[in-house]
């Protein structure tokens, strides 16, 4: 009989609505898992498609659905201010609101709040800011965070922390990060248990080795039904993103999932899952849709480029999305010309399906043992660059 750990103990497997995670398989570091929930299970390492406002921008959720998502996420911050979280309440939560089946995840804020909220001010019981929207004054304490996304009915809770920019001082990322692990008590605390949720905490530390081992360290004392690793790509680049990932999973729990926040690029998650990560959301692919810019098998294309005028390739030769199995690039490079609001649903849908694609085979490579072939393979032509036809 299969064995799967839920939060710290060996049970048996039972997928009636608990939340639970199975380490199927690993590959030297890289990870090949199962995630259940009450709405559905989730393999891993996967990407989540980014639907910050109960929508992922400029697509349908039946086609995001179809490339490949199994779970998506959405946002504290912004669905606080609008609708509001009571009305999403009413509505039935946020997965009934915007008609998603499927388990989904909601960021807590703090990284909005870092980012968009005016005149902020942390202490110790929370932060006061001002809406990016109309400047109105607004309170989020761990509590009241975590109730929120109680009310929005969110598969997976996150904890309130503090995110700080890259390059912070020692004594600021000490500092932010004990904060960080005070919110995720009362984070904790607030959680609503219910069969099939689960609530993750946000490792947090900047760049230095020795803060990211105490967060790790103290947030599973707390029994967290998952960890992230927050404070990453805010600036620090890629090399020190993955060095402080080395110095990071090292402490993080085996039997967990394990979720890298808000990163990235296809080769920064490849990198990361070489480091043990599972879960990833990024708004790159369709905030990079939606100005034009997609993601192929050789790097990145810019359709808005002339020298897609009378192109009659695909985005991607290898890609089996509708966008590349019915339109050239230069009927795309003709709807960006024309402003066109098809040209960034297509391209937004190319690039959905791009990333979901690339988890399918990272998670196929690491199930055959050869997840390093295929990190090698995957590099070498994605740094070739895309290149005009002869």
């Amino acid at each position: 009989m299969e064995i799967v750990v839920f939060f710290q103990e060996r049970v048996e497997i039972n997928l009636n609505n608990t939340f639970g995670y199975k380490l199927i398989s690993k590959d030297k570091n890289a990870r090949l898992g199962k995630l259940f929930t009450a709405h559905g299970e989730v393999d891993t390492p996967i990407f989540m498609p980014v639907g910050t406002a109960a929508s992922v921008k400029a697509m349908h959720l039946r086609d995001v659905e179809l490339s490949g998502a199994q779970i998506i996420l959405s946002n504290t911050y912004h669905l606080m201010l609008r609708p509001g979280h009571e009305n999403i309440k009413k509505m039935g939560g946020v997965r009934k609101f915007m008609g998603w089946k499927k388990p989904l995840l909601t960021d807590s804020g703090g990284f909005q709040i870092m980012s968009l909220g005016k005149l902020r001010k942390v202490e110790e019981e929370g932060v006061t800011f001002k809406s990016h929207l109309d400047g109105s004054k607004y309170f989020l304490s761990p509590k009241i965070s975590t109730e929120i996304q109680n009310a929005l009915d969110a598969t997976i809770t996150m904890q309130l922390d503090e995110c700080i920019p890259y390059p912070a001082s020692y004594e600021e990322a000490e500092r932010a990060m004990k904060l960080s692990l005070d919110w995720a008590l009362k984070s904790r605390e607030a959680f609503e248990e219910r069969s099939g949720y689960g609530q993750f905490g946000i490792v947090q530390g900047s760049i230095y080795p020795e803060l990211r081992q105490q967060s790790a360290k103290d947030l599973i004392k707390l029994g967290f039904n998952g960890y992230a690793i927050g404070g990453l790509a805010v600036g620090e680049g890629q090399k020190l993103m993955f060095e402080t990932l080395d110095n990071t999973t090292v402490y993080m729990e085996d039997l967990k999932p394990r979720y890298l926040m808000g990163v990235g690029k296809p080769d920064d998650i490849i990198g990361a899952v070489k480091r043990g990560v599972d879960m990833f959301d990024c708004v790159l692919p369709t905030r990079s849709g939606r100005t034009g810019q997609a993601f192929t098998s050789k790097g990145q294309v810019n359709i808005k480029n002339s020298r897609h005028n009378l192109d009659i390739r695909p985005l991607d030769n290898s890609c089996s999305c509708y966008t590349c199995k019915n339109y050239t690039r230069a009927y795309l490079h003709h709807l960006f010309k024309a402003q066109e609001i098809l040209g960034l649903m297509l391209l937004s849908w190319h690039n959905i399906h791009f990333y979901l694609d690339l988890m399918k085979n990272i998670r196929e490579s690491i199930k055959n043992k050869n997840f390093q072939t295929y990190e090698h393979y995957f590099l070498e032509n994605y740094y070739s660059g895309d290149v005009e036809p002869l």
